[in-house]
């Protein structure tokens, strides 16, 4: 979901860390959508050197993705291959989570993972030779250490998936098959296979993804034998599976060089994004639950990680409750916890169903934590802008799910009748409700009595005469449309944010020339408080665009 100050505000990330020409460039992608290069040169009026350089900046720090579009031919049955390009909006606003990530793998890994995802994450890409050359260049202890260490950082990182191969430079995307095509046509359960390919982003990414089995391998000293074969020297040790692991990346090589040279490396952000997921889950549970409850929720999430194959997925894979208990009882905290106790946590969790139970197995419901959460920041924000009566108007609409009538909502919510619709209106007019008339026409019946021949006859007659009309306003909430608005008003803020941190900045630098002026401290304690509040914002943005 990209709203306009979504474009905005990656906009302005860009210029903030590459500058002007870069974000031109990365605009014109943004608003336009997927070109070329000559189309970008016409729409910028850049110099195609100009335009080059830009694309391979936001290429290198992953922002923008090339790909190769098969095209039918001019003539027979050929076809032609034009390079686009498309901007990744999700990694540009990674961008400003990068403090997130680092404090990450912090907690989990020592200083020199820290220090070696720090460059990834500055430089974009780099191979693990560029890795080591850098760590040697800014260290005086022997190159031999050096190397040592940043392999065995590189390692962790690589086990930990906070790194992975870098996606092909120009993966070839062709035109879908007749049979794809067909299935579309053919309806939603057949369209439901493609579902991942509805976006041509979703194509692209997918098309430039290495495969699974080599996406964190990493292979060491490939070198050419004397004879121009391969040298199986470094294979003798190497189970089956790993071997064909090897082999097929040895296709990406040449002869003399080696995988540290060759591979390029990035940070994983999928993961970081999926760890940040899983951090929200387990705070926003807390808020309704106790912490016997927290403790087998996480440790749920950390047993079902590894199997998640995307972030946004709705449910974990079933555990049992003994491999439940198993996993709690590897953290310190969950070593005092009882059998019964994760029974009754796993109750305690199931209503509201944060987790779901079928036939002895628990998973995770991961769209209901996230859906109650997103409610509850709307509510909050409904309850500081417009005032108690309007956060219980609203929060019985959201709930309800349905039209609801505006006298219905005001005995309801027990608000004056004649306040009800001005606080919706309002809400209505700042695009927080959706609303409908809906006319009633009332006719007059009568009853008629005609006697006939010593015979009574009794029947009802529509009277047209003195036709009365009501109108009735009916109010609902419209959880798509509420939820791309409330984004966009976060991007919004998020921008203002930004735009008031390097405003206090360029101030700060102006009276640091100034000796011993306290404007510069009261600046810095400003700075730091604007930073910490984007910081919380972007956390909202999480919540409503990544999660």
């Amino acid at each position: 979901m990209v709203t306009q100050y979504g474009i905005k505000y990656a906009v302005n990330l860009i210029t903030t860390h590459f500058g002007d020409l870069v974000a031109k460039v990365c605009e014109c992608l943004l608003r336009k959508g997927p070109l070329n290069l000559q189309a970008i040169v016409r729409f910028t009026e850049l110099t195609s050197s100009q335009v080059k350089n830009s694309l391979l900046v936001l290429i290198q720090h992953n922002c923008v993705q090339a790909f190769v579009l098969e095209q039918p031919g001019d003539h027979g049955d050929g076809a032609k291959l034009n390079t686009q390009y498309i901007t990744l909006f999700n990694n540009i606003i990674h961008r400003w989570r990068f403090p997130k990530f680092l404090t990450i793998v912090s907690q989990k890994l020592d200083k020199q993972c820290v220090e070696l995802l720090e460059a990834l994450l500055l430089h974009g890409r780099l191979t693990l030779k560029q890795m080591s050359d850098r760590a040697k260049s800014g260290q005086n202890e022997g190159d031999d250490a050096i190397l040592d260490a940043v392999r065995e950082a590189f390692i962790k990182l690589r086990n930990a998936h906070f790194i992975e191969r870098c996606p092909a430079s120009e993966p070839v995307l062709t035109k879908p098959t007749e049979e794809e095509a067909s299935a579309r046509k053919r309806g939603p359960k057949s369209a439901k296979i493609l579902e991942e390919k509805e976006t041509l982003e979703q194509r692209v990414l997918e098309a430039a993804a290495p495969p699974e089995a080599l996406r964190f391998l990493i292979v060491t000293q490939t070198e050419c034998a004397a004879d121009g074969g391969k040298d199986e020297s470094n294979s003798s040790g190497m189970a089956p599976g790993e071997k064909r692991k090897r082999d097929a990346l040895e296709s990406e090589t040449e002869c003399g060089t080696t995988d540290d040279q060759v591979v390029l490396w990035r940070a994983n952000f999928e993961e970081f994004i999926r760890r940040l997921r899983h951090k929200a889950c387990i705070e926003n549970v807390r808020a309704h639950l106790d912490d016997g409850a927290i403790i087998v929720l996480g440790a749920m999430l950390e047993a079902t990680r590894g199997a998640e194959k995307k972030v946004k997925t709705e449910n974990s894979v079933p555990l049992s409750l003994n491999s439940i208990y198993e996993e709690v009882i590897k953290s310190e905290e969950g070593r005092n916890i009882t059998f019964d106790r994760v029974r009754a946590s796993l109750v305690q969790l199931s209503c509201p169903p944060f987790v779901k139970a079928v036939n002895e197995s628990y998973s995770i419901d991961f769209k209901k934590i996230i859906e109650l959460a997103q409610n509850e920041e709307v509510e909050s924000i409904v309850l500081k802008r417009y005032g108690r009566d309007a956060y219980r108007m609203f929060r019985l609409l959201l709930n309800s799910g349905r039209l609801l009538e505006t006298d219905k909502i005001a005995d309801t919510t027990f608000v004056e009748k004649k306040d009800t619709p001005k606080i919706l209106y309002k809400l209505w007019k700042d695009d927080y409700l959706h609303m409908e008339y809906q006319l009633v026409m009332n006719f007059g019946i009568v009853l008629v009595i005609q006697e006939k021949g010593g015979k009574k006859a009794v029947y009802y007659k529509l009277q047209l005469t003195g036709v009365r009309q009501s109108q009735f306003l009916l109010w609902k909430v419209n959880k798509n449309t509420l939820q791309e608005h409330v984004l966009d008003e976060m991007f919004h803020a998020a921008l203002n944010l930004s735009l008031r941190v390097a405003h206090e900045l360029e101030q700060e630098k102006e009276l640091l020339n100034i000796p011993q002026d306290k404007r510069v401290n009261r600046l810095r304690k400003v700075r730091l408080l604007l930073e910490s509040s984007h910081m919380k914002l972007d956390d909202a943005i999480m919540l409503f665009h990544d999660f």
